[in-house]
């Protein structure tokens, strides 16, 4: 069915579910990862972007945060974009786990496989994969602008929040080496996990995100810069890995409730990818049990439910002025 919404509707939904979803309270900081913290817990910003570049921002999204697992689905693009889906597929995988992001059991039940990319195993056997192989200066320098060419603007590491997690990641540092006795690393082992180390720890803004869904929303045509990021046929694999874990083990809850797939951090960002329509980011540091947030989760949940959209409504949406 043909479904017809306006800019301003869309401007008033995101303007609503900011005010509405503002007072919510609930959930705390990752306090495991000290710099997280310490971030003021009232934060909390709603961006989205359309297919044209029109962007609707309200709240504090022009504050820069630590992008954490969202991250993932950036360098998840690099390497489906260096090495193509199949090899994605056969090196990482594109299955859940149903478990939690940082599972050392995951692995043991995949039979040794990572899964997917979007989980911190697989998120760091992607970092070994990208490429140039063995560079570590080179392999950063593709996954950062990657992460710009996505999001339309530059961005940097918080060497704060890098030292944090750099001095905490002993979880991680197990996954990276079980994953390497399984021969699921394909580079250098400390340099793999410095990489994803690294990538977690860049400071990003919810309109960066939103920008960043909006690329991945408009078959890999950043809709600000107009540069065309990644191949169109590669935008359905990316949002389907999102679809299938981008909550980790409340995927399907978020999915069932929402509508839209999405992916969240640890640092308090969730971004959502309606295809064909729009791009949508919120930003707010206290997480769930799970490590979303609680605060975001409402704001998109929100605008979605007040524009009557969802992938899997059937409508053939068009958005005009």
């Amino acid at each position: 069915m043909d479904k017809t919404i306006t800019k301003a509707q869309i401007k008033a939904a995101v303007d609503e579910a900011y005010a509405e979803s503002k007072g919510i309270t609930g959930g705390h900081n990752a306090d495991y990862i000290p710099f997280l913290a310490n971030i003021d817990p009232n934060l909390f910003g709603i961006s989205v972007t359309l297919l044209d570049g029109t962007t609707y921002s309200v709240g504090d999204t022009s504050y820069k945060f630590g992008i954490e697992s969202v991250s993932k689905v950036l360098t998840a693009i690099l390497v489906l974009k260096q090495h193509g889906a199949d090899a994605v597929l056969k090196q990482i995988g594109a299955d859940a786990t149903g478990l939690p992001f940082n599972s050392i059991f995951a692995i043991l039940l995949e039979n040794d496989h990572p899964s997917t990319p979007l989980v911190n195993a697989g998120a760091i056997t992607a970092c070994s994969m990208v490429e140039p192989k063995g560079d570590s200066w080179g392999k950063w320098e593709a996954i950062i602008n990657n992460i710009a060419a996505l999001c339309g603007s530059e961005a940097q590491v918080l060497d704060e929040l890098y030292r944090s997690e750099s001095e905490t990641n002993f979880n991680n540092r197990a996954i990276a080496w079980l994953l390497k006795n399984y021969n699921r690393i394909y580079d250098d082992v400390p340099m793999s996990l410095d990489l994803y180390t690294r990538q977690c720890s860049v400071g990003i803004t919810a309109e960066q995100l939103a920008i960043c869904a909006g690329t991945i929303a408009n078959g890999g045509l950043n809709p600000v810069t107009k540069e065309q990021v990644f191949d169109k046929e590669l935008a359905p694999k990316i949002t389907t890995l999102i679809s299938s874990v981008g909550f980790y083990q409340n995927t399907g809850d978020w999915l069932y409730t929402s509508g839209i797939p999405a992916k969240s951090g640890v640092g308090g960002g969730v971004l959502g990818v309606m295809p064909g329509v729009m791009g949508i980011a919120a930003f707010a540091p206290p997480l769930d049990e799970a490590g979303n947030s609680v605060k975001a989760q409402a704001a998109v949940k929100a605008v979605m439910k007040k524009l009557d959209l969802g992938v899997f409504n059937g409508d053939r949406v068009t958005v005009t002025d």
